[in-house]
């Protein structure tokens, strides 16, 4: 069984980042499973393509809800990236930071270092390289208004007119109505991919694997040791020496969680998966 320091389980816009930081000191063998494809695609890379994407098979897992009951039963598309970048590289490209009463709020729950104030420098490292090494990993937040729509500014005039909070130049956060900043780079998507994830492929201590498809993950006591995927038909066991990383989005992440005994012991026991760990509020209160 083939033996990696670190392993990831999804190569979505956490998962980029985490392999790009893991493996930047040179010491660490790190894997990424990813269980879609690359993003080289020519409609993930053309902003414009995301309309497509939407509905795309390939990189979309196209997911539909259950019938929701506070929405008169019906059932919602839930699109979710499966590609490298994940969501990421097929949405929108809208960038604007969340709100700081939600990181607030976090950190009142009892997550220390999760306040705005303990957020927001990573933030500003994420959109903007130091000055003291310009060609560092980063998002490309880039500022469209000079090629604002005229359509664009009667709207923002409009909503002046109605008293509501208008911000004439681009805003990173508040609410408000405002002209967006997109994560592009010289006209084309920058996904969390393309600036951490690529320049990382060129280290010799990164081993990307897309097309895996995680089926579980193995204890030894309550100690997570090694990720079971299928690939092309073929079954793969790997170990971690150091860390296995669950970064694979608000659905897979609980899914694998649940596959491999971490849930409602009771649930879990139902369906025929043994419970390795009692934890109930797995796989439950997905808000979007």
């Amino acid at each position: 069984m083939r033996e990696f320091d670190y392993i990831i389980v999804g190569g979505g816009s956490a998962g980029c980042v985490l392999a790009e930081k893991l493996t930047a000191c040179g010491r660490h063998q790190v894997l990424l499973l990813e269980a879609g494809p690359s993003d080289r695609r020519f409609w993930v890379q053309v902003p414009i393509g995301y309309g497509i994407l939407f509905h795309q098979k390939a990189v979309n897992w196209m997911y539909n809800t259950d019938p929701v009951p506070g929405l008169d039963g019906r059932v919602i598309y839930h699109p979710r990236g499966k590609v490298l970048g994940g969501s990421g590289s097929i949405n929108a490209l809208v960038y604007h930071r969340g709100q700081a009463g939600d990181y607030d709020d976090w950190a009142a729950a009892g997550n220390d270092g999760w306040s705005y104030a303990d957020v927001a420098p990573h933030f500003e490292q994420l959109e903007t390289p130091p000055q003291d090494d310009p060609g560092a990993p980063h998002l490309s937040v880039t500022d469209n208004s000079a090629d604002f729509h005229p359509m664009g500014s009667d709207f923002l005039e409009i909503c002046r007119q109605g008293q509501l909070p208008v911000c004439d130049a681009p805003a990173r956060e508040g609410t408000g109505i405002t002209p967006y900043l997109t994560t592009t780079r010289d006209g084309q998507r920058c996904s969390s991919a393309k600036a951490f994830l690529r320049p990382a492929m060129r280290r010799r201590n990164l081993t990307v694997v897309t097309g895996a498809h995680v089926s579980r993950i193995s204890f030894e006591g309550k100690r997570a040791r090694s990720v079971s995927y299928s690939r092309n038909g073929q079954d793969y066991k790997v170990r971690a020496g150091a860390e296995i990383i669950l970064a694979a989005g608000a659905v897979g992440s609980p899914q694998i969680l649940q596959l491999s005994g971490v849930g409602d012991a009771r649930y879990l026991q139902s369906i025929g998966i043994r419970s390795v760990h009692n934890a109930p509020h797995v796989g439950r209160h997905l808000q979007d």
